[in-house]
This record gives structure tokens, C-alpha cells and sequence, in this order.
């Protein structure tokens, strides 16, 4: 039986202020993006989380992070490419989404965005992600999507345990 839990006074979507976490955990599984907005956090505890911090921290060491505030972007270059580094050894849709919505948050911002690259130096792809105005309605209806997750009054259902395989929240969702 999934657990239904319920924070009558949690957040409002249209209170959020929406960073990349929040669109790539929208994308991973809602619940996840429910219960990291009312202040639940295991990823302090998650060996992947550590590793994906290691190698944020010791690939393309020359770059800065540019901080929006309710944002961290990686790095953006000249022209306005905005640039992600993940650990992950597989591309997902989260990680496109969560360049798509950084595309957005400058564009808002008044920069001319020409796109995105996701990088995985684990297994040396990268992933170019467009931005033009198919890529700007998707970010928008993420953003939507997220923010009616956050304001819902009880946590969406978990995902199959097979789905969580690797999630710092698995315990939480699947724990007896």
C-alpha cells in the first residue's frame, strides 16, 4: 500500500521559486519534487549524490557556476550556451528539461539563449539540447506541471521499485 501523506499547510506551487532540481526531480518522479519542497532530504546521505558532487566538483575545473538565485547553472559560454554536467551514465529527460528550464530563467532575464549542452564525462557524451520555441512551451509546461505537484495537498503515488532503483528517497517510498 503506498503511504498517502498529507501537509495541509505545505507549499504553494506559485510560492516556489522553481531551480533545476525541482524541474529534474519533476521529471524523475513527482512524488520526489513533493517531498523535497516540504523540507525532506536524504540526498546529504546517498553515495550517488557524493559521487555526482566529486565529479561536479573535479570536471571542467576551469568553469564557474552561474548562480540565478533560484538557479545554479553550471556554466554558460559565449553566445549563451548553457552547459550541465551530470554523473549519470545514461542521458534521461530530466536532464534536458532541467537545461530547458535554465534556458528559460535567462531568457526571462533578458539573455538571448542559443541552446544547451548536457555533459556526462563518466562515459565522455554529450547531449545538445535546442532551444526554440517548441523547447520554450515544454519548459513552460514543466514549470506548470511542477508548481500543481508542489501545491497538491497529498503526495503523488511512488513510482515502481524498480523505478527508485538508486533514488536517496527509495526508503522513504518503499521503507516497511
Amino acid at each position: 500500500m503506498t503511504p498517502q501523506t498529507s501537509f495541509p499547510d505545505g507549499p504553494r506551487g506559485e510560492d516556489t521559486q522553481l531551480g533545476g532540481v525541482h524541474i529534474k526531480y519533476f521529471h524523475h518522479c513527482p512524488r520526489q519534487l513533493w517531498l523535497y519542497t516540504r523540507g525532506y532530504r536524504p540526498e546529504q546521505r546517498s553515495d550517488l549524490v557524493a559521487f555526482g558532487e566529486v565529479v561536479d566538483d573535479t570536471t571542467f575545473t576551469r568553469r564557474r557556476d552561474i548562480d540565478l538565485g533560484e538557479a545554479k547553472i553550471d556554466w554558460v559560454t559565449t553566445g549563451a550556451v548553457v552547459h550541465e554536467t551530470k554523473s549519470s551514465r545514461a542521458p534521461s529527460p530530466g536532464h534536458a528539461a532541467q537545461v530547458r528550464h535554465y534556458c528559460l530563467l535567462l531568457e526571462r532575464r533578458g539573455v538571448t539563449v542559443r541552446g544547451g549542452t548536457v555533459h556526462y564525462p563518466v562515459i565522455r557524451r554529450t547531449t545538445d539540447v535546442p532551444w526554440d520555441t517548441e523547447a520554450r512551451e515544454e519548459a513552460e509546461a514543466s514549470e506548470a506541471r511542477a508548481r500543481a505537484t508542489i501545491a497538491a495537498e497529498v503526495a503523488p503515488s511512488r513510482l515502481t521499485r524498480a523505478d527508485c532503483r538508486g533514488c536517496s528517497y527509495l526508503d522513504y517510498c518503499w521503507g516497511d
